[in-house]
């Protein structure tokens, strides 16, 4: 058993069940992205663009599968935090989705602007 174990007290109960809603928060946004890209690629009526709905579809894929893997990571980030009583590490995923989604929304529009011609 290392030094540092000892020192650590297990933070609040809530504090760790909030974490893991957090945690499960993001991965319900991720599967959502995925079953959104999903349906992109395979529902969508086709675009004039020949690739246009892989073009929508599959950042949203690839944007689904990073949140789900960096949300275990800050959840395993979030939890080590309180168990050594540090204050909880900034996370970027909030930044990272928020552009990625307004950059497909630019996308989408466009998309839907050319098929319109």
């Amino acid at each position: 058993m290392d030094e540092d174990h000892d020192s650590r007290t297990p933070p609040d109960l809530r504090f760790t069940y909030a974490n893991e809603r957090t945690f499960l928060a993001w991965n319900r946004t991720a599967l959502a992205l995925i079953a959104g890209g999903l349906a992109a690629t395979q529902l969508l009526p086709r675009f004039s663009e020949p690739y246009g709905r892989r073009l929508l579809g599959l950042p949203l894929i690839a944007l689904g599968g990073y949140v789900a893997i960096a949300s275990y990571f800050q959840w395993r980030r979030n939890d080590e935090a309180m168990l050594q009583g540090r204050p909880l590490p900034k996370s970027r995923m909030a930044i990272v989705l928020a552009v990625s989604i307004g950059v497909i929304a630019a996308l989408a529009a466009v998309l839907a602007a050319i098929g319109n011609r």
